[in-house]
């Protein structure tokens, strides 16, 4: 039987168009059942507050650049949603006279304009790399700091971004999830040409690596009410996005959910296929079943219920 349209766009795919027992399970599951959904592979961490949930957040890419050396280089890849983070960890490195030398960082994704063909430059307002430099690299201590070298920021040319991650092992890439269920700006796809029927298969979507990527119309609506005051106009439609390639390359994949970026029927969908093994390309996040170690951060009070209410 085919697979249903979607209810948000027809022309593309999304988790509206999953089996309506999938659906029907990941609505009726508990925050006390959520967190009984870790197995080997997969754990689920919850933090009672926004101060423990972002300092955890922080500490990991301390724990990960302690581990970096000359001759063993370390870095951690980094959204940009949630930011929260970002002035922790300068704040860190700082404190603990922590020298970043040998580190290195990646950041996952990047608007693209389409009227040039290139990645937006770092002024522009919503510029990933702006945010990471202005929210954490600049307010490290220039002695402390890494060399701009070490620090990785996808193009629209994405060769040398991609070339950066051979040599340099990845102790763990953060990200948090859209509405659209990805990370970085891994989109379902648009339901055309060989995929005009069914999306690609969780081993044909892992083949993508960093790529130009075409928006879901609900990662645009997202940024614009995330970022942009709901202003839909200013938000690119395309991005440049790390991808399935490089986030296996990761020793670890650790998503953070505040209730902020995706809401709670998104956060226990994503929680229950990863738990159950069901990876399903048109909810990219769910691909992660197949990675070895993946986490799952809650903040318990953005958790939020399923339970229908009229507002």
């Amino acid at each position: 039987m085919p697979r249903k349209l979607s209810s948000i766009s027809p022309d593309w795919w999304d988790y509206t168009t999953l089996d309506n027992d999938i659906i029907q399970a990941a609505a009726e599951l508990t925050p006390e059942r959520m967190l009984k959904l870790s197995r080997p592979g997969f754990k689920v961490v919850f933090y009672d507050t926004l101060e423990d949930f972002y300092l955890a957040e922080a500490l990991e890419y301390i724990t990960a650049w302690k581990q970096s050396t000359e001759d063993n280089p370390v870095g951690i890849c980094g959204p940009i949603g949630p930011t929260e983070q970002l002035p922790l960890v300068a704040r860190l490195v700082n404190e603990l006279g922590l020298s970043l030398r040998s580190a290195h960082f990646w950041g996952m994704d990047e608007w693209f304009d389409v009227a040039t063909g290139r990645e937006v430059p770092a002024t522009h307002p919503l510029s990933f790399e702006r945010a990471d430099r202005e929210m954490c690299f600049n307010r490290i201590r220039r002695e402390l700091r890494m060399p701009d070298a070490n620090l990785h920021f996808p193009k629209a040319d994405t060769l040398a971004y991609r070339e950066s991650w051979n040599g340099v092992r990845c102790a763990v890439m953060q990200g948090g999830q859209g509405d659209v269920k990805h990370w970085a700006f891994n989109d379902p796809l648009p339901r055309r040409g060989k995929f005009k029927n069914s999306p690609p298969t969780a081993a044909e979507y892992r083949k993508l690596a960093t790529r130009v990527v075409e928006l879901h119309p609900l990662t645009i609506a997202q940024n614009a009410r995330t970022s942009g005051g709901g202003n839909i106009s200013m938000v690119p439609t395309k991005a440049i996005s790390v991808g399935p390639v490089e986030t296996w390359k990761a020793e670890k994949v650790s998503i953070w959910h505040a209730g902020k970026h995706d809401n709670p029927f998104g956060q226990r969908l994503t929680t229950w296929m990863i738990a159950n093994r069901i990876a399903d390309a048109a909810v990219p996040m769910s691909l992660l079943a197949e990675h070895p170690n993946v986490q799952f951060n809650f903040y318990r009070g953005g958790i939020g219920t399923c339970d229908v209410e009229m507002h």
